[in-house]
């Protein structure tokens, strides 16, 4: 590394039900490590009836005020999560890559136990700009959260989202372990 330059960093956000060790996040943690890249995986605080403000305060003090150098990797709830996390700052900032795996702002039909958490969901108007590599994935067959929130998600943000056919909601239980989509959209 040459003086002055700020050492690549990544997190990787969970979800609703979730914790570090499940799905693909370790998988991820490691290809990453692997690289000379510093990954965390935060617990976000009781997963099974997720606080908007505990989770706000994790997502807060592991990813603080990203930079250009900046990796964060986010699942499910876990990216409605970080996109207010990033609402919330005060500029400037910038967010070196952002990679939102079945990314949603409004409610899921079919999780009504989520509605309190995601309210009005979150204004993303202008985060697109802030961030320098954008990917949103999704699956053709997620029973969680429907393609068509994910999508409407990525325009939102002024892209398209890609999408994985068969991945269901990208658990372990979908026969997710790996996600390589998610490290070549990192390693683009």
């Amino acid at each position: 590394m040459t003086p002055g330059t700020t050492q690549r960093r990544a997190s990787i956000i969970h979800g609703y039900g979730a914790t570090p060790e499940d799905h693909w996040f370790g998988w991820l943690a490691e290809q990453l490590r692997a690289d000379g890249v510093p990954t965390t995986i935060p617990a976000l605080p009781s997963p099974q009836a997720p606080d908007p403000a505990q989770w706000a305060a994790a997502v807060r003090a592991d990813l603080g005020t990203p930079d250009k150098h900046s990796i964060v990797v986010a699942h499910s709830l876990g990216c409605l999560t970080v996109l207010r996390h990033l609402r919330s700052l005060p500029s400037p900032w910038r967010l070196g890559t952002l990679v939102l795996v079945s990314g949603f702002v409004d409610r899921l039909p079919a999780l009504p136990d989520l509605n309190a958490y995601i309210g009005h969901g979150c204004d993303v108007t202008g985060l697109g700009n802030r961030i320098d590599r954008l990917t949103i994935i999704r699956s053709d067959a997620d029973p969680y959260v429907p393609p068509a929130h994910t999508d409407r998600l990525a325009g939102l943000l002024g892209i398209p989202a890609q999408v994985i056919p068969g991945a269901g909601h990208f658990l372990a239980s979908d026969g997710v372990t790996s996600l390589r989509e998610v490290r070549e959209a990192i390693a683009s």
